[in-house]
């Protein structure tokens, strides 16, 4: 065993101060899911599991821990926006990340305004410079290597309208670090921003020569 290593194995426990495994999957796009209930009641709640996962069509997913307001809307409605939180809305993400009963609308708690999509019935943040509405595609219960289910859930869901705020766009191309987007971190309360000063390129490697 490499003594400059510190390894364990996930069932017998990590032996640190704070669980390092979401830290090692970091920083992590937050999935802030906005959705309706099958009587009209918004939620607003961020996931720290969530990234795209296909092109055509574009596919988004977020896991949920436990069968949440989010879960169930969208599977009972199928319907669900993303919400693109940035360094300016973070407070209010935090806001939304309240344990409430599903009666409370989230959009008041975080002070953010419901603005009315065009294809789909959910509404998006009005104050995200970024969203995208989707139509739920699968939703998904997790389970372990020995087939065992997991409370936790997976929604996936077909990108079927993109907002995106005019003064992100430079040259036809989306500038990311000027969105500031926040990224979740593996701490209990660490979160991450993205700055220009980050950025490199690397181009693909052209196929080989015949």
């Amino acid at each position: 065993m490499n003594e400059n290593i510190h390894f364990y194995e996930p069932a017998q426990g990590h032996g640190l101060a704070h669980d390092p495994f979401s830290a090692l999957v970091a920083p992590r796009p937050i999935g802030w899911i906005s959705s309706r209930d099958s009587n009209g009641v918004l939620n607003l709640a961020p996931y720290s599991f969530f990234n795209a996962f296909n092109y055509h069509p574009p596919i988004v997913g977020f896991s949920s821990i436990g069968y949440k307001d989010s879960v169930r809307n969208a599977r009972e409605t199928g319907e669900f926006c993303w919400n693109l939180v940035t360094r300016s809305l973070s407070e209010a993400m935090n806001e939304t990340c309240a344990q409430v009963g599903p009666e409370v609308d989230e959009f008041t708690l975080g002070g953010l305004t419901p603005k009315p999509s065009q294809v789909i019935a959910v509404p998006h943040v009005a104050e995200s410079p970024v969203a995208l509405e989707c139509r739920t595609s699968q939703v998904l219960q997790l389970a372990g290597a020995n087939g065992q289910k997991v409370d936790t859930w997976i929604v996936f869901g077909e990108v079927v309208g993109v907002h995106i705020a005019r003064h992100l766009i430079r040259d036809g191309i989306y500038d990311t670090a000027a969105a500031e987007p926040v990224l979740r971190g593996g701490g209990p309360a660490d979160y991450f921003t993205v700055g220009a000063g980050q950025k490199f390129q690397m181009h693909r490697p052209k196929p080989p020569q015949s």
